[in-house]
């Protein structure tokens, strides 16, 4: 059984009741792992340009 199956199979069980709070953690997480790629992105930009920012660069995509 995979991950997924298991998970499923665990919210199948739970009270419809707390479904709602089931929904709203899981699209925290979907935020979270967003947000964390974003930062990741955002912190290699700034150690990346430097290698970006030549006239070599620049002259390479001159024609795209």
């Amino acid at each position: 059984m995979t991950k997924r199956e298991s998970l499923l199979k665990e919210i199948d069980r739970v009270p419809d009741s707390v479904l709602d709070e089931v929904a709203d953690f899981i699209r925290f997480l979907q935020v979270r792992v967003a947000r964390d790629s974003m930062a990741t992105a955002v912190a290699s930009e700034s150690s990346l340009k430097k290698d970006w920012l030549r006239p070599e660069e620049d002259e390479a995509w001159q024609d795209l």
